[in-house]
């Protein structure tokens, strides 16, 4: 090592600390081996024969009008879902709305790496009890259902291959505009096209709806959010304290980033106000916080009606939090943007710039202007109570096209 690059590192350690020297350099040896041993190919969450390309894709026609309504055989594709998976939870909301209304479900899972069956099934039945779906593997060829939902990007993708020769209703519930996932690159231009393979879109509300149309330029049917009314509700009229914050490091669109350097703003202009994270732990992080890792709906709710507000961040679509906070009597603190007032009318919500300062001011007029008892509880009055409309709604959408004919591109936002 040359003599100027040992004062370099010297400087370094005196300026950044030994512990950040050591992180760049386990960060260099992980790029290496990354390159080394062509790591990243791991990452892409499709097997490349389930790569469906729009430009090229031919498709058998769905049936036409049936001449009974009875019961469906649908298959809902999805990932392997996680203990509490959120996105799963509202997915599988749907499937049992279709359940209750006398159709028959399986669950088809799809994972490149392979699928661990009996850890899957262990998981979704104790963490969704409620659910009655039959638990498979994605097949190889998609036959014998009625319908079929595709509820993320690769999904769709897996759909459109794998049935392509199957007569056969094609749906696809879409939570994000998951494009929106990716920097612009190949990712980025998948999952855009996922829109373009000729399904009926259900949008989960008008910002998803929008950016379709705007983004990707197709149509689709948007279906209103929904909150737990259940789980979250309001029981502390009283004393208050401190904020909440959802940290999800590895999941960007979430803004933990953000949310981090606003809450160390927030924290040098309120000291005595408590931070309380759950999600992700943050172990290089300065700002004295109380961390809850994961927590259960029932532990959210005891914990949003101790708290005066909380960072309710989402860059892809409204998060379910800001009303979950809201049933609770706490503020929710929104990033601001034309798509997401869309969805979030309530009263209640701080909305504020998408940056740490923006974030920061909100959360202090939060606490520094707390609503009354009377405010908070028309805001929680005020938020949704249930996902009866929701599910309502989409199956009225899946049976309107499986009995009546309806085409994808009869559906208008």
């Amino acid at each position: 090592m040359t003599e100027t690059r040992v004062r370099e590192l010297v400087e370094r350690i005196r300026t950044h600390g030994a512990g950040d020297i050591g992180r760049r350099a386990v960060r260099r040896l992980s790029n290496n081996l990354a390159v080394a041993f062509a790591t990243s190919a791991l990452d892409f969450p499709l097997l490349t024969q389930d790569v469906a390309d729009s430009t090229k894709l031919c498709l058998a026609p769905p049936p036409g009008r049936r001449a009974s309504q009875e019961a469906l055989n649908l298959g809902w594709l999805c990932t392997p879902p996680g203990p509490g998976s959120g996105g799963h939870t509202t997915l599988f909301r749907m499937v049992k709305g279709m359940e209750d209304r006398g159709h028959k479900c399986t669950l088809l899972l799809y994972d490149r790496h392979g699928t661990n069956m009996s850890r899957a099934v262990a998981v979704v039945r104790e963490y969704w009890p409620w659910l009655h779906a039959d638990i498979r593997v994605v097949p190889a060829s998609i036959q014998g259902f009625d319908g079929c939902v595709a509820s993320s990007w690769e999904t769709a993708h897996v759909l459109a291959r794998r049935s392509a020769a199957a007569a056969i209703h094609r749906f696809y519930f879409i939570q994000d505009y998951e494009p929106f996932f990716f920097p612009r690159g190949s990712l980025y231009s998948l999952a855009e096209d996922s829109y373009r393979l000729g399904f009926t879109h259900i949008a989960l509300g008008n910002m998803v709806a929008d950016a379709l149309f705007e983004n990707a330029g197709v149509s689709s049917a948007a279906v209103p959010f929904g909150c737990d009314g259940d789980t979250y509700v309001l029981d502390n009229y009283g004393t208050r304290s401190g904020v909440v914050f959802y940290a999800r490091e590895s999941v960007d669109r979430r803004g933990t980033l953000l949310g981090e350097l606003a809450m160390e703003d927030f924290h040098r202009r309120h000291p005595e106000q408590p931070i309380h994270v759950y999600g992700d732990p943050l172990p290089s992080w300065q700002v004295p916080h109380h961390h809850h890792g994961k927590l259960s709906p029932v532990q959210l709710n005891r914990l949003y009606n101790q708290c005066l507000a909380g960072l309710a961040l989402s860059f892809t679509n409204i998060s379910l939090v800001a009303e979950e906070m809201l049933s609770c009597g706490m503020a929710p603190i929104v990033n601001d943007h034309p798509f997401a007032r869309k969805d979030l009318g309530t009263p209640g919500v701080r909305w504020a710039p998408a940056t740490p300062g923006g974030i920061a001011e909100a959360l202090c007029r939060a606490v520094e202007d707390p609503p009354s008892p009377g405010e908070a509880a028309h805001s929680a009055s005020s938020a949704r109570k249930s996902w009866e409309l929701t599910k309502a709604k989409t199956a009225a959408i899946i049976e309107a096209q499986s009995f009546g004919g309806l085409q994808p591109g009869d559906v208008h936002t």
